[in-house]
């Protein structure tokens, strides 16, 4: 399994798969043809249906300027290949000098068809939770975020440390940005004027809700908005860990350091979603991106609250059982409705998952394999037009004629 460096990358948004996951096989394919005159790159799947409303042409001219390149949305189907895949071309005086298959896997990761990946890749030998768990208890490791710094090197916190800093950036950046996210949905900005709303007076649980929403709308904005955001695991999923931690260190007095172990064991569960299962819309909706997102943010809160590894990953699993069979249907393709609003939805969700871990672990009788497993099969199933295509759901109804009806 790949180091947890893989999960957290800093980067502009809308979309790890399809902007940050293209951007690098833009940046891979002119790296080996400097030399051509023009280019030409084919989107297939869910790159085509829904590369427009996510910038997905937009980042691969800017790549590959300034030689002109041409963007084919093709309808063709490419059985036993990823659905967010590209063909890339290269041409001098109008003959073919190269050529590059890639698969944009999610999360801003790239995949060359037939290409062995490295072995000095792999960080973690433990490939499933059941080994993990395995393995700290007969070295009496009682904490995660030890196990991630065992297998990471120390080095691992200075990177953490990057990571947390960017996503408080989001979150202050969001808070005070106002206006409409460009695309055309006339989106408004809510975070900011949500924040600053005045509570209800002794609503302690609505005085909650209006925080952590406020944080993981603000992130999610900045990244409708093509700004500087964290993935964990995706740029979709973006805000629910950042809106979770930043309210928790808040309320509970955690310090930075502290922190950064909620982010390691956050970490570890997006690896491990990631390597079993699926972080990518495009292949198994959003239940992939934003209910991994849960869970690994779940699992940060227990972690931070010291509970035990049998803890740790009931709080991962009940945030991801229970996002089983959502749909990925972005209105105009656009990673804003309901995409934005989900995230705040799923910190709530995560927040109320470690609550539940704390009381009802021994009752548990589903393991994280075993609903990271049942994701990955119920994503694989679910109809093409519900993964990320805007074909169908709230995707295919809505129309700006009927929006208010």
């Amino acid at each position: 399994m790949r180091s947890i460096r893989e999960i957290y990358k800093i980067g502009k948004g809308p979309s790890s798969s399809h902007t940050m996951g293209p951007e690098r096989a833009a940046m891979l394919f002119q790296q080996r043809h400097p030399q051509a005159e023009n280019y030409k790159v084919i989107l297939y799947g869910s790159l085509s249906k829904t590369g427009v409303g996510h910038g997905t042409d937009r980042v691969l001219r800017q790549v590959l300027s300034p030689a002109p390149t041409e963007i084919i949305f093709s309808q063709d189907d490419l059985p036993g290949f990823h659905p967010n895949t590209l063909d890339f071309y290269a041409y001098t005086q109008g003959k073919e000098i190269g050529f590059l298959r890639v698969e944009s896997i999610g999360g801003g990761d790239i995949r060359i068809p037939g290409a062995s990946q490295s072995k000095e890749e792999e960080v973690y030998i433990e490939h499933s939770f059941a080994e993990i768990a395995d393995f700290c208890r007969w070295r009496y490791i009682t904490r995660l975020s030890d196990y991630v710094e065992l297998n990471e090197g120390e080095e691992i916190w200075d990177f953490l440390a990057e990571v947390w800093q960017a996503m408080k950036q989001a979150i202050d950046d969001g808070l005070k940005a106002e206006g409409i996210l460009p695309g055309g949905l006339n989106v408004k900005r809510k975070a900011k004027s949500l924040y600053e709303q005045e509570s209800v007076p002794n609503e302690p649980a609505l005085l909650e809700f209006q925080k952590i929403a406020a944080y993981a709308y603000a992130v999610a904005e900045q990244n409708a908005d093509n700004g500087t955001i964290v993935t964990a695991p995706t740029c979709g999923a973006c805000g629910v860990l950042p809106a979770v931690l930043r309210y928790a260190q808040e309320t509970k007095g955690f310090t930075d350091q502290q922190i950064l172990r909620g982010l390691a064991t956050a970490g570890l569960i997006g690896n491990l979603t990631k390597r079993n299962a699926s972080i990518s819309g495009a292949e198994a909706g959003c239940q992939a991106e934003i209910g991994t997102a849960c869970s690994m943010a779940a699992a940060a809160l227990a972690e931070l609250y010291q509970q035990n590894i049998n803890q740790v990953e009931y709080a991962a699993e009940v945030a991801m059982e229970h996002h089983l069979g959502l749909t990925c249907d972005p209105i105009c393709g656009l990673v804003q409705i309901p995409c934005i609003e989900r995230n705040a939805v799923a910190a709530m969700r995560a927040m109320n998952a470690c609550n539940l871990s704390y009381f009802l672990t021994g009752s548990r009788n589903i393991s994280y394999d075993m609903v990271c497993r049942a994701m990955h099969e119920t994503g694989i199933n679910l109809n093409h037009r519900f993964r990320e295509t805007s074909e169908g759901g709230l995707a295919k109804l809505y129309t700006r004629r009927n929006r208010d009806k």
